[in-house]
Formats: structure tokens, sequence, C-alpha cells
């Protein structure tokens, strides 16, 4: 225990030192986890043994990572984006395999290998693009989303690859070999299962209110789907990234999505750190010209390749040149599959540590090249980009409904007629079923929590509706969106006139008490039954809202002192009652 204690504090300080370091210089955290692990590891302090072991444990972050993307993509965007998945996707991993397995044949590998090592190269970096996209915010873009039907693809594509080695190394005897049969009924069982079972029993779940069992429950979905797919000798990542994608729809997305970010955050850093950590460096004194010249190979000819496929869908030069780097780097997978080519005596063990650094190599460099042009290549004018497709509507909502019961509803039903874009947001499991019958998108979270708003869109909205039922709830939440998004409009509900005070006393300009409008609506029809004129009565109700309204603004710096309270309700009533009076004399 005390070892894991001395190896965890290592890990962290050696992030929390060098990242803001390297993202003040612009060179990103990636490139700073790289390097921490670098120094801690065995080629540098020696602060970390076992650098393999905690590679594989630090694969979660990948897996992790892919059930986060997939949250994001529902199955009908997936079959919109069916185009660019596979004609993107197969014209990339096809023609930069072919032109690697050449240079590795010109190079002197045997035609076995040279195939099984350029096939495997032609992989990126999911981990390493998504993190890139999501720091430089072009996740969402055009340019984002072509990158990432490549990656998707690229990850679709470990399957085949795993079924090739064995067939290159002559079929050897002992080799895990994926059932793919097997695999295709684990996944819709999986499809079912999410159908089905799943959003009931996490409806079931947020019934009890229970923060911490949600998380849990997350984790456990995530895990149980990637060790299914590992039982399989399949990629862990797919079964993470379809689990994702078959919550996409599901009124618990926000909410899942919010309570993996902090664990996917951590593990993908020390998944970063971990490769630093089995970089061999030695190698670079004892065959640097095998490694210079196949890291030039794996970046030049993955960049040339993938200008090509960004050119031909209408991108820039320089919009190509940025998306081929991004992609040029070799893949986590990597590591995976030149461990069972060397299993199965297709590659050599100098072979495989040259071929790893060679991966790791790439990936340090990636960040740097991209650094290097777009510092001598500025953006001139907004890029053509990747063919266009429309950014789904709670992805930037102009409006966010804190709280969907009868109050938010027709606030929602007045925007949709409208096609305003909003995001809905609630915390009542039956409530929010009740809702989505009819056709309307309301999505479970709570609103108290400032990563939850972050991650609805708040920071995009113009106008955010808080019509929470809680009182305390509502503080808090009015408290978190004033402090930290004070340009956006905040309009609030008040469940009675002691809520509206606090709600003032915080700085919220518009508050709206629920049933002020319905208790006027109701005393002017009470006064015309009684034989008022309707414009006497229109006159009555609009005198006393606005006596009503500058009363409640002047209580509110008295709210906790009583006899104060008292006493303007007094003056009030007698203001109200003159006004009132004068109007029946000009009858």
């Amino acid at each position: 225990m005390e070892g894991f204690f001395v190896q965890a504090l290592v890990l962290l300080g050696a992030a929390v030192l060098l990242l803001p370091l390297f993202q003040r210089l612009g060179l990103g955290s990636i490139l700073g986890y790289l390097v921490a692990g670098v120094i801690v590891g065995p080629m540098g302090l020696a602060a970390i043994q076992g650098a393999d072991r905690v590679l594989h444990f630090a694969e979660l972050g990948v897996v992790l990572m892919l059930f986060v993307v997939g949250l994001e993509l529902a199955p009908q965007q997936l079959w919109a984006r069916r185009r660019q998945l596979m004609g993107m996707g197969v014209s990339q991993v096809v023609f930069s395999a072919a032109l690697l397995t050449g240079f590795f044949l010109w190079w002197g590998e045997p035609t076995n290998a040279a195939i099984a090592i350029g096939a495997t190269l032609a992989l990126s970096s999911t981990a390493f693009a998504v993190q890139m996209l999501v720091e430089t915010r072009q996740l969402g873009t055009p340019q984002g989303r072509g990158a990432f039907s490549i990656l998707l693809f690229q990850d679709l594509a470990v399957i085949p690859l795993l079924l090739l080695l064995p067939a290159l190394a002559g079929g050897a005897e002992g080799a895990d070999k994926p059932n793919l049969l097997i695999g295709f009924l684990a996944l819709a069982g999986m499809v079912l299962a999410g159908r089905y079972l799943l959003n009931p029993w996490l409806g079931w779940l947020a019934k009890l209110h229970n923060r911490e069992l949600m998380t849990a429950t997350a984790l456990l979905l995530v895990l149980s789907a990637a060790a299914l797919m590992e039982m399989l000798h399949l990629s862990m990542g797919l079964g993470a990234f379809v689990a994702g994608m078959l919550l996409a729809n599901s009124p618990y997305r926000e909410q899942l999505d919010t309570d993996i970010q902090p664990f996917k955050g951590l593990l993908l850093g020390l998944f970063f750190m971990a490769i630093g950590m089995t970089m061999d460096l030695r190698l670079l004194v004892q065959a640097p010209l095998d490694i210079l010249a196949w890291g030039v190979a794996l970046l030049a000819l993955k960049t040339l390749v993938l200008m090509v496929i960004a050119k031909v869908s209408g991108n820039s030069w320089r919009g190509a040149l940025l998306f081929g780097l991004l992609l040029s780097q070799g893949g986590e997978f990597a590591f995976v599959l030149f461990t069972q080519a060397g299993a199965l005596g297709l590659l050599g063990s100098d072979d495989i540590g040259r071929l790893n650094l060679v991966v790791a190599l790439s990936m340090a460099a990636t960040p740097l090249l991209l650094k290097l042009v777009t510092r001598l290549w500025p953006e001139q004018r907004p890029s053509a980009a990747l063919p266009e497709e429309p950014i789904p509507d709670n992805q930037e909502p102009q409006v966010v409904v804190a709280g969907f019961g009868r109050f938010g509803q027709i606030i929602g039903r007045i925007l949709l007629s409208r096609n305003i874009p909003f995001t809905a947001l609630d915390t009542n499991p039956e409530h929010i079923d009740t809702v989505r019958r009819y056709g309307n998108q309301v999505y479970f979270g709570d609103v108290t929590r400032l990563d939850l708003l972050h991650h609805a869109g708040i920071g995009h909205a113009r106008v955010v509706v808080l019509a929470v039922d809680g009182v305390e709830d509502s503080l808090r939440a009015a408290h978190l969106i004033l402090e930290h998004f004070p340009k956006v409009t905040l309009i609030a509900r008040a469940r009675d006139r002691h809520h509206a005070y606090s709600l003032l006393a915080l700085g919220v300009q518009h508050v709206v008490r629920e049933t002020l409008e319905s208790s006027l609506r109701a005393s002017q029809a009470v006064l015309t039954q009684l034989g008022l004129p309707e414009t006497t009565a229109i006159d009555l109700v609009r005198t006393f809202r606005e006596v009503d309204e500058r009363l409640l603004r002047e209580q509110v710096a008295h709210r906790d002192e009583l006899e104060k309270l008292i006493e303007l309700s007094a003056r009030g009533r007698e203001e109200l009652q003159s006004l009132l009076s004068a109007d029946r004399e000009q009858e």
C-alpha cells in the first residue's frame, strides 16, 4: 500500500508540475503527459516501476473516452454519417496501409511482417486525436466530425486486424481469435438490454437521488461492456462505444456524461504518462537511423493520404495539412497489435521495441508539428473544411430550461413553436418519462452542479429559465449561474414572496412569481362577474401589479426584519387604497 501511495503521489506531482507549463507554452496537455511519463519512468528518475502494468490499467481511460464519445452519437446520427464513416475511413486505412507496407518492404522486412506493420501503423490514436480536438474546441466542427468518422472506422478495423495477424503468421496455434458471430450476438444483446432494461433501471436509481450510486452504475455499465468484448477477444473500446451510443437518446445522458468525465480525464492522462514511461530511449542511440526513417515515413505517408482525402472533401490546402497531421501518429492499439504479432512470431523483440518507440514519438511530434504549421501558416480566412452537417440543437442551445414541470413545459412549447433550440433539465424520472412521450427532449440532471451546467451548454445560451421546485435548489443554482455565467440572462420562478426576496437579494433581475399572474387573471374575472366594466377591472389589476412589484423590491433589503416588512406592507396597502379610490372618483 505504501508503494502504491508513493507512486500515485509521484504521478500526480509530475502531472501537476508539467501540465501547466506545456499548456502555457501552447504545446497541449498530451505532450506534457508524455514528457512527465518519460521523466518519472525507467529512462528518467525511475520513480515508477512496472510501466507495462500501469499502461494496461490506464487503457481504461481510452475505454471511458469512447463511452463518452458514444453518448454524443445517437444511432440515427451514426447512420447519417455512414458515407463519411465508410468512404473516408476505408480510404484512409487502405491507402495508408498500402503505402506503409510498401515502405517496410523496401526497407527489407519480410512480406508478412511488412503487411502487419503497415496495417497496424495505418491506425491513428483515438485518445490522442479526440483529446486534441476537445482542447482546440473542434470536435463539433465539420473537420472534427470528419476526423472522428475516420477514427471510428479505425476502431472497427481492429477486429479484422486481430484476425489478420494469425493468418499472416500461418495460423499459429494458441492465438486468441475473435469469434465474430458471438461478438455480433453480444452486441445485439446489448442493444436489446439498452432499449428495454437500461433506461427503466436508471430511472429507478434516479428516484433514490443518490449521486454516488448513479456514478457507480455508470462505471459498472462501461466496464461491463468493455469486459464482455475483451472476453470475446474483441476491442474493449468497441463495447464501451456501443454502450454509450445506446444511451445517446436517454434522458440520463447528461448525468452519465458528467459523472464519467472526472474518471475519464484522470485515466486518460495516466494512459499518456504510461506511454511515456514505456518509451525505451536507449533505442535512439542503438538504432537512430531506423527509428528516424520509420517515424518520418509514418508521419509523411499518413499525412499525404489524409491530405488527399481532406482536399477531395473540399478543404483548403492549409486545412487539409492540419487535418492530415492531426491523424498522422500511430495509435494506442499498435502496442496491443505489435505485442500480439510478437507472440505469433511475426515480429522480433527488437523490431517491436523500435516500433513502439516510433508510435510514442509520433504522438509526441504531432502537437509540435500542428503548432509549427499554425505558426508558420496562419489562417487568413475560415477554411471550407469538410462537408457541413447539422449540429444537434442541444449542442449550443439558445435557452436552458432548468426544471421542466408545468411552468417549464409551457416555455418549452413556445420555444418549439418558434424552432428555438433549448436544453431542458429535470430531476424527476417519472416526470421525464411523461414529457418524453409527447416528443419533448428533456434530460435528467441536477442543476445545482456546476459541471452539469457547463455540459448542458449554458455557456452558449442567451437565457436560462430557472424553474426547479425546491427553493434551496433554486437558490443554489441561481448563485452558480450568476457567479460563473454573468453574461447569461437569468429568469427565475419564485414559489412565493419569500422565495422572490431571496432571488432578488442574490441579484436575479427577472423574478416571476408562479401564482401571481394566474391570481391576477382570476381577480379580474371576479371583478367583471360582480358587474364592473372590463376596462375598470383591467386597470385595477394593472395598478395592483405595479404597486406590489415596487413593494416587493423595497422589502428585499428588510426581508429578515418582520416589523419592517409589516410596516412596508401597511404602507403599500394605504398607497393601493389611495390609488384605487382616486380611480373610483374618476369613474
